[in-house]
């Protein structure tokens, strides 16, 4: 039984043993601690996209280089794909060892990952240096995992179901305040020394770790003699491992495609993936004790909230990065911002969309407390269809304001969404389940944010790559480029030029060999390795994958309000 189906009088008594127990102030303490290590897990999951030209350049390794872009990939990517995969099985043995002790592991682990990240970006140079931060960021997506795994069911543990809502609304919060205050703070670091960017979580993670240590409290029932289904954790791994490395992959040009959706290798993670899923399936099913009950599913409110936030992932998960490219890539440059500075100043113009989910998040939350989840979130995902229908209109060099408008309407939509519907699939399920649940909840997020770039980056790179070829190679040799030189740049993959673009690179100035530069004339050589020549050669092409992009957002976040729409009642 649910505390959601549990009368009123038994219902209020468990509360008093609870807070008999604990003590009245402990729910804040088990907040604030979990939105600290919410925070820091978003903050270091975002930083890197603003600091990664910094960081290379610091390690001597153009990023940009064929060779070197799955380096590039696996930096900001690795840290997801790790907690992605490990989260689950952190959330099954967290219900049977305790979910504070696992938590503060967690702590423990992503507070030696960033130190030793630290003491590489100094010890090493090179791809050398690469390699192992990479590593050491799988470290940390391990530690963030045993965060996210355990975040929602502390809280949901500790909160009273009256008060759920509003906790889970402020812990959202931090979510979204991370990864955007992300951007910002690697920005700032980038300019000031790059080295800081690892330092910046050590003292975070040991204080968190230690606080945590000595003011959480176990809470939930141990479920004691239960096995670990070894089988279940090892196929839904696997499975979640070959999707995601194959969803990486494709984004990288094979042969003479634009995307690696062709590759064998590719190809082969999908199938792998696909059949390790089924064969977890049929394992859960037989399985005494599963890893993931998946009975669960057959609760309403649990399906409907996992399927809608499934969805919005996917809506909204990779509109950041695109975002960051219209800003970086073109905008910011056609109105005069160096390419050099436009990280950190696309930062700071994306504070609308914070704004709009710091105004939204703790009214929900509190709203969904006396409401239940259903209208809000449904409400929530119906202007997130507004905003990306909105936000399609615009053009490439829109006017400021209005673009502020649409993003802050597109963050009050994700503020409404997010912590009602969170608060629905944890009161959805018994007590005994939450950790496995907060696991799955955070995997079907992190695997919505995956599909999402992966899905939004290949619709803009098909929009993109048909006509860049030749824009570019016409605006080339109308600068004087000799037809050689200007068809081989012309053949640059557009995932290179979204690349350049993201990480806030001028691409001519890397794309001319030096022995041409010095036979362009001056004036036109200025012009082309200015800051207006390549935006204004790419804003006609990016503008149509975009336009597709926003589209098919739309969409996705439709269904979402649909299925959200189904999750029921607010009581079982």
């Amino acid at each position: 039984m649910t505390e959601e189906q549990m009368p009123d009088s038994e219902y209020d008594k468990l509360e008093l043993e609870r807070e008999k127990k604990f003590g009245p102030r402990y729910k804040w303490t088990a907040l604030s601690n979990t939105t600290l290590g919410v925070l820091m897990a978003t903050i270091d999951s975002s930083i890197l996209i603003i600091s990664l030209p910094a960081i290379f350049n610091g390690l001597g390794v153009n990023p940009l280089t064929p060779g070197n872009i799955g380096l590039l990939l696996w930096l900001l990517m690795g840290y997801i794909i790790m907690s992605s995969v490990v989260v689950v099985t952190i959330g099954r043995l967290s219900d049977m060892y305790g979910r504070v002790r696992l938590y503060n592991l967690g702590f423990a682990i992503f507070a030696i990952g960033s130190t030793l990240l630290y003491i590489v970006s100094y010890a090493f140079s090179g791809t050398t240096a690469v390699i192992l931060l990479i590593v050491f960021r799988l470290v940390q997506g391990f530690g963030g995992g045993f965060l996210f795994a355990n975040s929602t069911a502390i809280l949901t543990d500790a909160f009273p179901k009256n008060q759920r809502g509003m906790a889970m609304g402020i812990n959202q919060i931090a979510a979204i305040i991370g990864s955007v205050i992300g951007l910002i703070v690697g920005g700032v670091l980038s300019a000031i020394d790059w080295h800081l960017i690892f330092m910046i979580s050590v003292p975070v993670g040991v204080i968190g770790a230690i606080w945590s240590y000595i003011a959480l409290r176990e809470i939930a029932l141990i479920r004691k003699n239960q096995r670990i289904d070894i089988w279940g954790n090892i196929t839904f791994a696997g499975a979640l491992a070959a999707l995601l490395l194959s969803m990486t992959y494709a984004l990288l040009p094979y042969g003479t495609n634009s995307s690696g959706w062709s590759s064998p290798y590719v190809i082969t993670g999908f199938i792998t993936g696909f059949v390790l899923l089924f064969a977890f399936i049929i394992i859960e099913i037989k399985a005494k004790d599963p890893m993931f009950h998946l009975g669960l599913f057959k609760i309403r409110a649990f399906a409907a909230g996992i399927l809608s936030l499934f969805l919005a992932g996917i809506a909204r998960g990779g509109l950041q990065f695109m975002l960051i490219i219209w800003l970086q890539g073109i905008w910011l440059p056609l109105h005069g911002v160096n390419f050099v500075n436009t990280p950190l100043q696309a930062g700071i113009d994306m504070i609308p969309l914070l704004l709009g989910f710091l105004v939204m998040g703790p009214i929900s939350g509190k709203l969904s407390d006396k409401y239940g989840a259903r209208i809000l979130s449904t409400t929530g995902m119906t202007i997130n269809v507004i905003g990306f229908i909105w936000l399609a209109t615009l053009p490439v060099n829109f006017n400021f304001v209005e673009f502020a408008a649409v993003i802050f309407t597109l963050g009050i939509g994700q503020g409404m969404f997010a912590a009602p519907n969170t608060t629905s699939v944890m009161n959805a399920v018994p007590p005994e389940q939450r950790g496995a649940t907060s696991g799955m909840r955070a995997t079907f997020t992190n695997m919505s944010f995956m599909f999402s770039i992966i899905i939004f980056f290949t619709l803009l790179v098909v929009g993109f790559g048909n006509a860049l070829p030749n824009t570019l190679y016409n605006g080339l040799v109308s600068q004087s480029v000799p037809s050689s030189v200007a068809h081989s740049i012309s053949e640059l993959p557009p995932t290179s030029a979204l690349f350049a673009a993201l990480l806030g690179y001028n691409p001519m100035q890397i794309l001319l060999p030096a022995n041409v530069t010095k036979t362009i004339p001056a004036a036109n050589l200025s012009v082309i390795t200015g800051t207006h020549f390549f935006p204004s050669l790419i804003a006609q092409p990016f503008n149509d994958g975009m336009h597709t992009v926003l589209i098919v957002a739309a969409i996705m976040a439709g269904i979402a309000a649909v299925a959200s729409a189904l999750r029921g009642k607010r009581h079982a």
